[in-house]
């Protein structure tokens, strides 16, 4: 299946609205449609994982067989990274830069996200040339 980032980053937006540890967001063919209308069962599923492979969410169950995830929180990787693509203009920038070098994978989206961010900070201290 096709990486879709804006996917991962619906899913990560999601699992940080979790109030607190306490609660978590079992993602399956219930509630996938009603959380992520746009998207396919299997197209969400696929992007846990992908989430899950690259250090994302923190200590997710899942049973693929029985098609469900179940993720209580993200790791500071997964802070991080959402926290430097929140902003729809900083996002939509990244997935420029990112169209433009032909690598849409996560850890090219991670390093981009974190160049472009970076550059912000310098412009705002005004130390760009």
């Amino acid at each position: 299946m096709k990486l879709n980032p804006d996917c991962t980053r619906d899913i990560l937006l999601i699992v940080e609205s979790l109030p607190d540890i306490k609660h978590y967001y079992r993602f399956d063919e219930t509630t996938i449609p009603a959380l992520f209308p746009k998207y396919s069962f299997e197209e969400v599923m696929y992007h846990l994982r992908q989430c899950e492979l690259n250090g994302f969410l923190f200590e997710p169950s899942h049973t693929m067989n029985y098609g469900s995830y179940t993720v209580s929180d993200l790791t500071p990787k997964g802070h991080e990274f959402l926290n430097n693509i929140r902003a729809d203009n900083v996002w939509n920038h990244v997935k420029v830069i990112s169209s433009k070098i032909g690598s849409n994978s996560l850890s090219a989206l991670f390093q981009i996200a974190a160049t472009v961010v970076q550059q912000l900070i310098q412009a705002q201290l005004g130390l760009t040339k």
